[in-house]
């Protein structure tokens, strides 16, 4: 039986995050993609704590451009944010959704934005 694209992310996201944690000097920078939004978070595990948050909703200017543009947009914020939180590395988690397109332009933004992973 085929499985869904849902349920093929779910089993990505569980194989990937049983090795991936975020640590207080390493938070995990997850990334969750809608269908016309983006949003990504810095996560500290050991503490349950979201150190930053950014997402393509709170920006005016996110809403203006496309969605690989919008994704770059909030890797920037989400650095800036990070950054002004005292992060400077963290673990990428894509969260089981593939490194391209949109989780791609996030990431690069990101680490131009002074992020390192």
């Amino acid at each position: 039986m085929a499985l869904t694209k849902s349920k093929r992310r779910e089993r990505i996201k569980r194989r990937v995050r049983k090795n991936i944690s975020g640590t207080a000097n390493r938070p995990r920078l997850t990334v969750f993609r809608s269908n016309k939004q983006i949003y990504a978070q810095v996560i500290d595990d050991e503490n349950g704590v979201t150190v930053a948050s950014a997402a393509s909703l709170k920006s005016d200017e996110a809403q203006k451009v496309n969605k690989t543009d919008q994704a770059k947009l909030v890797g920037k914020m989400i650095a800036e944010s990070a950054t002004k939180a005292g992060v400077a590395n963290v673990v990428f988690d894509r969260n089981g959704y593939l490194y391209h397109g949109r989780i791609k332009a996030l990431a690069e933004s990101a680490r131009e934005g002074g992020l390192k992973f």
